[in-house]
């Protein structure tokens, strides 16, 4: 998919979210990243151990980065828009976890 010139709103944002992640392997480093992510956080808070809070970033964008460089070889979406990035990415792994995903692929003509 062509990068669009300005998208103002999460729902134009997610089938171009999407589009940059149809590799299941960028894909599943994401998932990867965002587990990592909620289990890094988890065992900071139980722990009382909050200077772990300071990886949870190199942990998220670090899988997803390798994902974009290594694999999709596109640039981070983050990069023109890190909010609706850092919530596409969470949804897509909500999407994914609820079997949703192949179905909005599906509905954005992205299969």
């Amino acid at each position: 998919m062509a990068k669009p010139k300005k998208l103002n709103s999460f729902k134009a944002f997610y089938p171009y979210y999407l589009s940059e992640h149809l590799h299941p392997i960028c894909r599943g480093l994401h998932y990867a990243g965002s587990t990592f992510v909620i289990l890094v956080a988890l065992y900071a808070i139980t722990s009382n151990q909050y200077m772990y809070f300071w990886l949870l970033p190199f942990i998220g964008y670090g899988f997803a980065w390798v994902g974009h460089f290594f694999i999709e070889k596109n640039r981070p979406a983050t990069f023109t828009y890190p909010f609706y990035s850092f919530l596409g990415d969470w949804v897509m792994f909500k999407d994914f976890l609820t079997g949703q995903l192949d179905k909005k692929l599906k509905l954005h003509n992205l299969d």
